[in-house]
């Protein structure tokens, strides 16, 4: 991202262009905003899309943002935003506690906007939010005597894991497709597939089993080596 890709700093306000229509709140865009995507998906969001679901023009858009990775990086600190963690919760775990409640705070959030995860692509979030959430990932990492450098590392494969998973999510909401797959796997030949067959009661696994498993492993291998 570039710095004209950030969301503006408390208590400045974006650049106005010359008057047209009615301004449009920038709370109620970015509702707006984020709804289109729930509904419509990452793709679907666009400064012309947006402007006819607010039901005005693209110029009233461009008061605010100036292009649409502006408008995405303000989306994307939007759902940062609803991140629930605990601070006074947080600073009494232990750094590996922390790190997992982080972690699964970040999921859970984008769990609620599952189509908003492939946003995240396009540019490195650096909103207010956003650098909030890294700061004090950052800062349980350090405090737990982490090196800057294993902090750094281990803070920046969290993050990647997350989004990855979260971006999956928006094709694991089928139910009926993966007792489907399950009961494929149990139809499968003995003598081809032995061991498909003897885990086939517990495939596929769900996404949200997935994730806190491999969640699990990471600490672990930060673990060792923090105490390396």
């Amino acid at each position: 991202m570039t710095s004209s890709s950030l969301p503006a700093a408390e208590g400045t306000a974006p650049a106005r262009r010359s008057p047209g229509r009615p301004a449009v709140p920038l709370d109620r865009i970015l509702a707006a905003a984020l709804q289109l995507v729930d509904e419509e998906g990452a793709d679907a969001l666009s400064m012309r899309t947006l402007a006819q679901r607010l039901e005005s023009g693209t110029a009233t858009l461009y008061r605010h943002f100036t292009n649409r990775a502006v408008l995405i990086g303000y989306v994307v600190d939007r759902v940062f935003g609803e991140v629930e963690l605990d601070s006074a919760a947080l600073s009494e775990m232990s750094w590996d506690e922390a790190c997992r409640t982080v972690a699964q705070a970040m999921f859970d959030a984008l769990g609620e906007h599952r189509q908003v995860a492939p946003l995240l692509i396009e540019q490195t979030p650096i909103g207010p939010n956003a650098m909030m959430l890294r700061e004090r990932c950052l800062a349980v990492l350090l405090d737990g005597g982490l090196s800057p450098g294993l902090a750094a590392r281990a803070y920046a494969t969290l993050a990647r894991y997350v989004l990855g998973f979260a971006i999956q999510l928006a094709g694991s909401g089928n139910g009926s497709e993966q007792k489907q797959v399950s009961e494929y796997f149990h139809t499968l030949s003995p003598a081809e597939y032995p061991a498909t067959l003897a885990v086939a009661d517990l495939l596929p696994v769900p996404l949200e089993d997935e994730f806190a498993f491999g969640l699990e492993l990471i600490i672990n291998g930060l673990r060792q080596l923090h105490t390396r």
